[in-house]
């Protein structure tokens, strides 16, 4: 293993690239099973691995009935996290990426746990939902294989499954199934025993749940599938390491003939095979229930391993941030003709809300990203109008908070929901208040200045309006109008949202230049 160098490059993600001049990137994914780091320097359009390292965490054998994750797991991934962090030096925060999978999706108390893990880290952590992590695991793979042909990737991981067809870089049909090796070790081999009747009752499981996907995949069909996650490295190596099957290559035969040899070894504790590690042993015959349903649902007969997966995936998403590259942008640009968003308004509101941001930046210590992040949020704010026009920020939040958004996180998420949910009429104290801690303030100052640039275009013009000057002292905001007019409309407007401000503890003081 080799610890990191001082990155060569600053922290602007977009400095000019050179041998001389890498960017270093760093990803970490907090998975159901296993957490894993990777480190790479990008240059050439290639990720060069600088550092990997993996631990087995199994976040979700420490889940109880209550779906709440025990102290004895916290402190052991908060430990694991410690022995990560060391190499991060010289890593710069827009150029790490930590992601957090099922396990976090699931657990009630994951919020607790990632408090804890960003305060050890110094970063934030983003938890992702399964199709987004569908997708950043078949750009990770689609990136090691570089080949030409439709394929389908698997990826079999500790609290659920990705199934992914794609060509090349572009995935056609995304999918995260509730089942991984780890869970369902819980759920069929409780009290360590492996039976026939207990491996057949998790194939079984597994292909319920792959009941809802198998018609529609075949539909579109695959020349060639591929897996990529430790369970199926893991079974690839074990079938090399007994002759049955190529290296890196999984068959349908051997999968039975594996089977066989895992109920022979009666529990999991007795689970011991030539190519298989010590740490993977226990939970490998849940991934081989798993795995040979995959097989019998979409009747394959071979499948090969590739190395890439969610954390090379992650950078390289990471590599596309914040560039006309960035996938958000092409979702955002779908969502908005999905729901046939008035363009010109949303534009307009955007630049006026962009240029009341630039007046307060420093005043309220903004950055970059949630100017983005204002932005989009004006792009969207009309959205629930597609449902109705009563109480369209609320059908909007709801759009925007529980649609499939590729490239973004939850965190993310919930962050345009907000700013599309309190743009307009009471501030939404409730949503407010379910929001992280840290995010409050910064949350509750763009929605303020979106809810100004929204009443600042209330009368839809065919441009964008002049901005008024804008300052902030604390959380008190002081609108100077010009004082050449009578904008009796505009008045009503801000008198109103100067109540609605007043009311949840804000200070909007409206005066005329």
């Amino acid at each position: 293993m080799t610890s990191p160098q001082d990155p060569a490059g600053g922290a602007d993600s977009s400095a000019a690239l050179s041998p001389s001049n890498p960017r270093r990137l760093a990803a970490i994914d907090l998975g159901s099973n296993s957490f894993h780091l990777l480190v790479a320097n990008y240059q050439d359009d290639r990720l060069q691995v600088v550092a990997r390292l993996g631990e087995k965490v199994q976040l979700a054998a420490g889940l109880d009935d209550d779906g709440m994750l025990d102290e004895a797991t916290m402190a052991r991934a908060l430990d694991c996290l410690a022995r990560f962090a060391p190499f991060l030096e010289g890593v710069t925060p827009d150029h790490l990426r930590v992601v957090g999978t099922n396990a976090l999706r699931e657990a009630a108390n994951s919020q607790a746990f990632i408090e804890q893990a960003e305060a050890q880290l110094g970063h934030r952590i983003e938890i992702i939902a399964g199709r987004e992590e569908a997708r950043l695991v078949y750009l990770g793979a689609a990136h090691a294989l570089a080949e030409e042909g439709r394929r389908l990737i698997v990826d079999i991981g500790g609290g659920s499954t990705e199934f992914i067809i794609g060509e090349r870089f572009e995935p056609l049909a995304l999918e995260s199934l509730r089942m991984g090796c780890v869970t369902f070790t819980r759920r069929f081999f409780e009290g360590g025993e492996i039976t026939d009747q207990r491996m057949r009752q998790a194939e079984l499981a597994a292909l319920s749940e792959l009941a809802n996907i198998r018609r529609p995949y075949q539909r579109l069909g695959w020349a060639d599938p591929v897996g990529s996650s430790g369970t199926i490295k893991a079974a690839a190596a074990v079938l090399a390491a007994h002759g049955e099957a190529p290296e890196g290559v999984i068959t349908r035969q051997g999968l039975a003939n594996l089977r066989r040899r895992l109920i022979k070894c009666k529990r999991l504790d007795r689970v011991a095979m030539e190519g298989l590690k010590a740490d993977r042993a226990r939970v490998f015959p849940a991934g081989m229930a798993i795995l040979g349903a995959l097989f019998e649902a979409f009747d394959i007969e071979r499948m090969r391993y590739s190395d890439g997966a969610l954390r090379e995936g992650v950078l390289y998403d990471l590599v596309g941030r914040n560039s006309p590259e960035d996938s958000r942008l092409k979702t955002l640009d779908g969502l908005a003709r999905s729901y046939q968003v008035d363009e010109r308004q949303a534009q307009s509101v955007a630049a006026t809300a962009l240029a009341l941001f630039e007046q307060v930046r420093d005043a309220w210590g903004l950055n970059d990203d949630q100017a983005r992040f204002l932005g989009w949020g004006a792009r969207l704010h009309e959205i629930g109008l597609a449902i109705s026009h009563s109480q369209f920020h609320r059908h909007g939040a709801y759009l925007v908070e529980h649609s499939d958004l590729p490239g973004f996180s939850r965190p993310e998420q919930r962050l345009l929901a907000f700013l599309v949910r309190g743009h307009r009429r009471k501030f939404p104290f409730k949503e407010w208040q379910a929001l992280p801690a840290p995010d409050r303030t910064s949350h509750a100052r763009l929605v303020r200045l979106l809810r100004l640039a929204v009443i600042l275009n209330h009368s839809r013009p065919e441009q964008p309006p002049a901005v008024p000057r804008l300052t902030a002292d604390g959380e008190t905001l002081v609108l100077a109008l010009p004082g050449d007019d009578d904008p009796a409309l505009l008045l009503n407007d801000l008198e109103q949202e100067a109540a609605y401000q007043r009311a949840a503890g804000y200070s909007l003081v409206v005066s005329r230049a």
